[in-house]
């Protein structure tokens, strides 16, 4: 062996002995803390939930109060900051997709997938964007088209000028950004635990920044953070899919009050459903369920798409992502905006949702995302995404416009006082509409029970020090902690549930994206530590 093999190869030990100092942290951190309930994250975490619980049902008053404060707050003195985070996130990961860095494979480079492409696809779209989509598909274009709660650039209401850049905000909103946040946790999560052998949890992506402090008190901060950002986003998302939900039975059922009582006995079923899925683990409920609701959803969309008009829908979808396009960068600008209105209301709360679900869909698809490249899961999980978004947009936002704009069914009253309803009453001017609202709530239903289940998981893991075998007992308790949380947020929220959803996932969305900035530089250190070490194992 030459002197320079010889350097080679003492540096490749030297790197090979830093991967097993780590892996063998790992493993001692899940010896001592996988299972013991006494694991401070779990304790500090339940408590703190708990405290929140008690105390917002005692005083709801006060409680109200405190959370739209806390919203305000929030919005009106960090929007910038929000945004500009966003932006780093988005560049980041575009640069991972086309960096030589992209050529590392999660898990090694002799690493397979466990799922299919289809499998895999289905799963992270459920689990990232489903009741949103739903949600506001319809309600959030025909909101900034009708000024329900401020428009983008503050444009006139009801111009041409607002349909399109009610689209384009719209899209902004569900495009490259929520991904790229999801994209950069994604990655961290399952580089470190597939390639470095560290528990999947929160803490281990810091490794490269605090060393053996990850298994402190430090990490147990940022877990717990993490829990709190998971199980409040969570909540929101919930919270919204109860009300679309109860609205929408109320629609095909009149007997059905859409009352709070109607949200929270929903809330109450989609928990015991997600109980048994979340017993079934993620091949027997999650991997189901997901390829099950995607199939349905997109069998939806081609029926919005025919019975509103192939020319409609094409017009519609070169607006939406000409539009989306055009308006990326003024509505990615953090300073001199004069419609505070919409980016306070709209897109800083959008941002802190993302984040707040950050640690939950980031730590899921890391888990069913081992045996790809960096370039390939950047791809899939930023680019994909956002293509299929576009489309979904395009066919549910557009035609909603449409109907508004051309005085057709009662959108072209606009959203009125309720959200929940903009998509069945855009679907009420197409053919079948009861049978096309039922299937919107069972979408609406799975999608509750795939977010519910997924994200209990996911917290199950991080107060259990990354053990992906948890006791059931513990996955039980954090899917009944979910359904609480966001029945306690609809029932302090009263008239405006809203509010106090978004105060919710903002309050813990905050904080959390400082950690996902960090994540980002330690992301980068983990990854070009492990380039070094291919580009050595090659050289020999």
């Amino acid at each position: 062996m030459s002197q320079s093999q010889k350097e080679i190869q003492k540096e490749l030990e030297k790197l090979q002995r830093d991967y097993e100092t780590e892996h063998e942290i790992g493993e001692q951190n899940i010896t001592a803390m996988g299972l013991d309930l006494h694991n401070p994250v779990f304790i500090t975490s339940s408590i703190l939930i708990l405290a929140f619980l008690i105390g917002t049902l005692v005083f709801t008053d006060v409680a109200q109060t405190a959370l739209d404060g806390a919203r305000t707050w929030a919005t009106s003195n960090f929007d910038w900051f929000f945004l500009t985070a966003g932006n780093v996130f988005v560049l980041f990961c575009l640069a991972l997709i086309f960096l030589p860095l992209g050529r590392i494979r999660i898990g090694g480079q002799d690493a397979v997938p466990d799922f299919s492409r289809m499998s895999w696809f289905a799963m992270l779209f459920a689990a990232g964007m489903g009741i949103g989509l739903m949600f506001w598909a319809v309600a959030e274009p025909v909101a900034y088209f009708t000024d329900w709660y401020g428009t983008p650039f503050n444009v006139e209401p009801g111009t041409p000028e607002a349909a399109k850049a009610a689209v384009g905000a719209t899209m902004y909103h569900w495009g490259l950004h929520p991904w790229a946040i999801y994209g950069v946790m994604a990655l961290a999560l399952a580089f470190f635990s597939f390639n470095k052998g560290l528990p999947l949890t929160v803490r281990s992506v810091f490794y490269p920044l605090l060393g053996e402090r990850v298994w402190g008190v430090t990490g147990h901060v940022i877990d717990t953070v993490a829990v709190l950002a998971t199980i409040f986003g969570l909540a929101t998302s919930l919270g919204l899919g109860a009300q679309q939900a109860a609205s929408g039975l109320s629609y095909v059922f009149p007997a059905v009050p859409d009352t709070l009582g109607t949200q929270v006995a929903i809330i109450l079923g989609v928990t015991i459903a997600a109980l048994v899925s979340v017993l079934r683990g993620i091949d027997g409920g999650v991997k189901l369920l997901s390829n099950v609701n995607i199939s349905i959803a997109g069998l939806l969309m081609l029926f919005v798409i025919i019975a509103g008009g192939a020319i409609t829908f094409a017009n519609s979808l070169y607006t939406t992502a000409s539009t989306y396009v055009t308006d990326f960068l003024p509505l990615s600008n953090p300073v001199g905006r004069e419609d505070n209105t919409f980016l306070e209301g709209w897109t800083s709360f959008y941002w802190a949702w993302w984040i707040s679900w950050s640690p939950f869909v980031g730590m899921f698809i890391a888990r069913v995302s081992r045996g790809r490249t960096v370039r390939e899961f950047m791809t899939a999980v930023l680019i994909v995404p956002t293509l299929v978004t576009v489309a979904w947009m395009a066919a549910f936002g557009g035609l909603g416009l449409e109907q508004v704009k051309n005085g057709i069914g009662q959108l072209a009253n606009g959203l009125g006082s309720d959200e929940s309803l903009a998509l069945f009453h855009m679907l009420e001017n197409l053919p079948l509409p009861l049978i096309t609202a039922s299937v919107a709530i069972v979408l609406v239903l799975v999608f509750f029970v795939t977010s519910s289940d997924s994200g209990s998981l996911v917290i199950d893991s991080i107060t259990a020090g990354g053990k992906l075998d948890a006791p059931e007992a513990q996955r039980v308790y954090w899917v009944a902690m979910e359904g609480l949380i966001a029945g306690t947020l609809l029932f302090v929220g009263g008239d405006a549930a809203l509010n106090a959803l978004q105060a919710g996932a903002i309050s813990t969305g905050l904080p959390f994206t400082v950690i996902l900035l960090l994540i980002c530089i330690s992301l980068l250190l983990g990854l070009r530590h492990e380039r070094r070490l291919l580009r050595l194992t090659e050289q020999l």
